[in-house]
């Protein structure tokens, strides 16, 4: 068994469904004989588009908040890559906001 790693993406409430069923399907959230398992947390995602930038809500240079959520969940490494490709084709935004970080004592 390969080391557990959390990962935590932010995505618009409208995108979230398609987010997690495409990282689900890359391997993300197994849980023993469970699948697409997250946990997932309402709130505001804030950022301002600089110039190069193509959003995929607002405009450059303008302030911008989008209701989203935080979704987060288990991978394990060996999918690890294969699931942050998954995240990025299925998120819109051109520049997905996500963390992933080693989880020890789970198993």
């Amino acid at each position: 068994m390969s080391q557990l790693h959390a990962l935590v993406v932010y995505v618009p409430l409208e995108h979230s469904e398609q987010l997690i069923a495409a990282i689900g399907d890359a391997g993300a959230g197994r849980l023993g004989d469970y699948s697409h398992c997250a946990f997932t947390t309402p709130g505001t995602g804030r950022f301002t588009p600089l110039p190069g930038a193509e959003p995929f809500i607002g405009a450059v240079g303008e302030a911008e908040q989008v209701p989203e959520l935080r979704v987060e969940c288990v991978v394990e490494e060996d999918v690890l890559d294969g699931v942050i490709r998954a995240l990025r084709a299925a998120h819109p935004y051109e520049e997905p906001a996500f963390m992933t970080w080693p989880v020890n004592g789970w198993r």
